[in-house]
Parts: C-alpha cells; sequence; structure tokens
C-alpha cells in the first residue's frame, strides 16, 4: 500500500527546522508540555508510545522525568525524525523512532500500557482521525490510557478568532473537527470509555486541551 499523504507540521519540509520557534512564539511551551507528561504520569518499566513524536520534544521531558519508562515515538515524515534524532542525541537519550506509512502502526496488539499525542489530530482529516484512534486502540494493553493534548473548542470569542491562524495554516478541512470539540466524541466511538477533557490552556492561538481516554475492555 502507497504512503498516505501527509501536511508537514508548518505545511512545508524546509519549514521543519523553525518548528520548535514557532511553538516558543505562539504558546506557553513549558506549561503545556509539562501538563501533557503530568497527565502522562510514566512510570517505572511501563511502555509507552508517542503518536506523532515531532521534533522530539515531549519525549525530552518525559524521558527526563521516568528514565525507567521504555518509550517509542511514531511518526509519518522522515524530515522531522531527523530533527528529533539530533535534538534526543544531543541529550544522550537513544530512542527508537519509528515511521509509518499512515496506515497501519508497525506494532501488535497489547503492546503499549499508555500512548499520548500532541499537536497531532488537528492535521488529519476526519477518517484519519477516527483511523487512528482504532489503531491507538488496537496497541494498547487492557486498561491502557491515551493522552491527547491538542487544540479543542475555543474557551471564547477572543480565542476563537485567534484559532483562524491555525486553520489558513493547517487547513479548515482538518482542524473544524477540533474547534468544534468533536475529539472526546470520536475517542468514544473507537471505543474507548471514561473520556475527559482534563484542562485547557488558552494560548495566543487558540485553546488548546487535553483529552484522556481508558480501555476497560478490547471490544469495539
Amino acid at each position: 500500500m502507497a504512503k498516505k499523504e501527509y501536511t508537514p507540521a508548518l505545511g512545508f519540509d524546509w519549514l521543519s527546522d523553525w518548528y520548535d520557534l514557532a511553538i516558543k512564539l505562539t504558546m506557553p511551551e513549558r506549561k503545556f508540555r509539562n501538563r501533557l507528561v503530568d497527565l502522562l504520569d510514566p512510570g517505572d518499566r511501563e511502555d509507552i508510545l508517542e503518536f506523532g513524536f515531532g521534533t522530539g520534544a515531549n519525549l525530552l521531558i518525559a524521558a527526563g522525568r521516568s528514565p525507567g519508562s521504555h518509550f517509542v515515538g511514531l511518526d509519518i515524515d522522515p524530515k522531522i525524525r531527523e530533527v528529533a534524532e539530533r535534538r534526543l542525541s544531543r541529550n544522550q537519550l537513544f530512542i527508537r523512532l519509528e515511521l509509518y506509512d499512515g496506515y497501519e502502526f508497525p506494532f501488535r496488539a497489547n503492546s503499549f500500557d499508555k500512548v499520548y499525542s500532541c499537536l497531532v489530530f488537528h492535521h488529519l482529516e476526519r477518517q484519519a482521525k477516527i483511523d487512528c484512534l482504532r489503531e491507538i486502540h488496537r496497541v494498547l494493553k487492557p486498561r491502557g490510557k491515551l493522552i491527547i493534548g491538542d487544540w479543542g473548542k475555543a474557551k471564547s470569542r477572543l480565542m476563537r478568532v485567534a484559532f483562524y491562524l491555525v486553520q489558513i495554516i493547517d487547513g479548515f478541512k482538518t482542524t473544524t473537527d477540533n474547534v468544534n470539540g468533536l475529539l472526546p466524541d470520536f475517542m468514544k466511538q473507537t471505543g474507548f470509555s471514561r473520556v475527559e477533557e482534563e484542562s485547557c490552556v488558552n494560548t495566543k492561538i487558540g485553546s488548546f486541551c487535553y483529552y484522556t481516554g481508558e480501555i476497560l475492555n478490547q471490544e469495539i
């Protein structure tokens, strides 16, 4: 099967090296990344997957906080993997970073205790969102947990107006479901239980929300 087409983080491959700077300028980076890892709460000997590892910023924080956890990263973008590998290597972290074709994850069922994802789902069209959630469900162990940090329903009119910048850059087709607050519905639809919006951070470009869900059984 051919590799699914994808849009790089800032729209073009040549902008990928500038992604971290764009985040620093538009979002409270330390706050939103640390909150994500707080919700992840990595534990010793847990197998943890980051879906969409980007430049490796979240892996750096999570692995530093819990060196006894076993982290794996998954992404579709070979250019961003190069950026992440350089970053992790500079910090003497050697984490397996896998690429996939946009369809099936290259892992067996019931492989991970936790999966987390940050700023990925707003890049995906609706069916791709659902397909990826199904794959996450498949690779999670029973009682496994999913944590998503991404754009959500705007918490004020100002946040809604600010989010238009993200939609102009990343496309209205992929971002509309996020701003309509539909990610929790998709999580429930794909078999996750105890789905919650845990908290939200207002940024210069929109409301960044955290969603969690658990697997109570393996039948969806």
